[in-house]
């Protein structure tokens, strides 16, 4: 049975959190002099004088209206990386406890983990890019205390069985993390709404993608109330910056803009799946669900660092497991889509001519 009480870390729990007059009081206040700020402001504005509230209350009422959840299911990061260093601050013990992650999958999650301490345990995908469920099974033991699972995911572009994702939920007794940073190019739905059925659950999404916010550096978990808690215990009483959450809120008021977004990059990442299984070098342009494709072509590296002279930056993936001669392309301007297809034609023909 999950038992939430049993994975924080002692010190954890034994933690007095940082608290500011600011969290000590509710209402508007008319004169802060609580926090030795400038009072006479800066060259800026006059308003980035103040630290932004620790909170970050409007954001996360703004939110509400949008994912359907109310605010004390909310933690917003300085990024969705600081959510998953969180994550093992919070309930894994350094040198003793360890984490399972689904290779190939988001770098961050085994960066995090090393910089952390944490034991790392690999369950790598099928070659349908879907969760080996036998073999996460067989890895987890009492100090297992995450899984992440990343849906859809990075860098295979293709959503997991939600099927699968719910039976690694009823039988782990852990924290299972689904990352949807790329939900919103996709058709499957959001696990966001099942947090009240799984309260092992954390969902995190970002401002990065779909958003367009990727330089804000805004990510967001959901999760119980408890779990929540837990990570404000622990995060810097300032994470995210008023500018930042100023930005967010704007962007909040424009989803209809957002989703004329998201229905355009996923029309030019099908016309660009079109184009690229037409290539004679390609092998296989693998599903996706993100705004990105993963494509197997002969030469991947050479085609990469020939790319890299004409001044294209694509991500090169053909050392990772089941990504062998593979590049992850993100789905460009249709400018910038055109420029690489263009370039990809002269690497062709220089080839043949050869």
């Amino acid at each position: 049975m999950f038992q939430l009480e049993n994975l924080v870390r002692p010190n954890i729990k034994a933690l007095k959190a940082y608290s500011s007059a600011r969290d000590e009081f509710s209402g508007d206040a008319k004169v802060f002099l609580d926090a030795n700020e400038n009072s006479l402001g800066s060259p800026l504005t006059k308003w980035y004088n103040r630290y932004p509230d620790p909170h970050q209350l409007a954001v996360k009422k703004a939110l509400t209206g949008v994912k359907g959840i109310s605010a004390e299911h909310i933690f917003l990061g300085n990024g969705s990386d600081e959510c998953i260093d969180l994550l093992y601050r919070c309930f894994c013990e350094p040198g003793k406890d360890n984490a399972i992650i689904c290779p190939p999958t988001y770098g961050m999650y085994e960066v995090s983990a090393n910089i952390n301490d944490i034991q790392l345990k690999r369950a790598p995908l099928l070659p349908d890019f879907q969760l080996d469920l036998v073999h996460i099974e067989t890895l987890i033991d009492a100090h297992t205390k995450l899984i992440w699972i990343c849906s859809p995911n990075n860098p295979t572009g293709n959503s997991l069985n939600r099927e699968d994702i719910e039976t690694v939920l009823n039988n782990f007794n852990g924290i299972v993390v689904i990352d949807e940073a790329y939900i919103n190019f996709a058709q499957q739905k959001s696990f966001i709404q099942e947090l009240a059925e799984y309260p092992n659950l954390v969902v995190l999404q970002t401002f990065s993608k779909a958003w367009g916010l990727a330089a804000l550096r805004l990510g967001m978990a959901f999760a119980s109330t408890a779990i929540i808690e837990i990570m404000n215990k622990v995060k810097p009483p300032y994470n995210i910056n008023q500018a930042t959450q100023e930005l967010a809120l704007k962007a909040l008021e424009e989803v209809g803009q957002v989703n004329d977004m998201i229905k355009l990059l996923v029309d030019m990442r099908e016309a660009l799946i079109e184009v690229f299984e037409a290539m004679p070098t390609v092998e296989k342009v693998y599903p996706s669900d993100a705004n990105f494709i993963l494509v197997k072509i002969k030469d991947a590296r050479k085609i990469y660092e020939f790319l890299l002279t004409k001044g294209i930056v694509l991500r090169d993936r053909s050392t990772v497991q089941l990504c062998e001669d593979c590049l992850r392309i993100t789905v460009g301007t249709e400018k910038e889509n055109t420029i690489l297809i263009d370039a990809m034609q002269d690497w062709y023909d220089h080839q043949t001519n050869c």
